[in-house]
């Protein structure tokens, strides 16, 4: 958790990327912040997400072939947790430096760490994973950048794959000024616009003092 202080340097930095049409260069300067050390990542977990173990343990593999994807993978843990439930996983992230800490925390690991851009990743991955995980990548980009991150993450999910979605959710119209800037729900819809099907869908607060609205939503695409 970041003062008051920090906080608003971190928002200069941010802007000052956006201004100059560049949506993502800040997230590499706040892992090189880390020094090597994954857990001064101040957004970081350590855990996986528990809606996606939740989702994990409901749903067991059964075919050993099935792949996983990881968008903004960040420290791992939410890769590590789609490995361990049987996954063949690839797990990226624009930041060098996320991937380093990855790799170094993670030395025996079978995921697939790999410095990608999610506005261009190589086209053999185009709709090859059986399950994808999206986690608060959407909301942290500006503008166009959403719709297109957005499209890109759909078009990662396989025929007969799902996309689990979670994200900060708020109201149309409301927090506009806020970074990151929550989904709301017209927002998310937008997997369906981009082929998928809701499967399912919820809108949730957090434990945090006080509560922030969230979603978490799974879509799959048709075989």
């Amino acid at each position: 958790m970041m003062d008051e202080t920090a906080r608003r340097e971190f928002l200069r930095m941010v802007a000052s990327f956006q201004d100059r049409g560049d949506p993502t260069g800040w997230c590499d300067q706040v892992y090189r912040a880390a020094q090597g050390d994954f857990r001064a990542v101040f957004w970081a977990d350590l855990v996986p997400s528990p809606h996606l173990m939740s989702w994990l343990e409901g749903h067991p593999v059964s075919d050993k072939g099935l792949r996983a994807v990881t968008v903004g993978c960040g420290v791992g843990d939410d890769a590590e947790a789609m490995a361990a439930h049987g996954y063949q996983v690839v797990a990226f992230d624009i930041s060098p430096a996320a991937i380093d800490l990855c790799r170094k925390r993670y030395p025996e690991s079978s995921v697939d760490y790999r410095v990608m851009d999610l506005f261009a990743y190589p086209p053999d991955l185009t709709r090859c994973f059986d399950l994808v995980f999206e986690c608060n990548t959407i909301q942290v980009l500006p503008g166009e950048f959403r719709l297109r991150a957005l499209n890109a993450i759909a078009d990662l999910v396989a025929p007969g794959g799902t996309v689990l979605v979670s994200c900060r959710s708020r109201q149309a119209g409301e927090k506009e000024d806020e970074f990151p800037l929550p989904l709301d729900r017209a927002e998310i819809d937008g997997f369906v616009c981009a082929g998928l099907r809701e499967v399912a869908f919820e809108a949730y607060d957090d434990t945090q003092n006080p509560p922030v609205p969230h979603f978490f939503a799974c879509y799959s695409r048709q075989l």
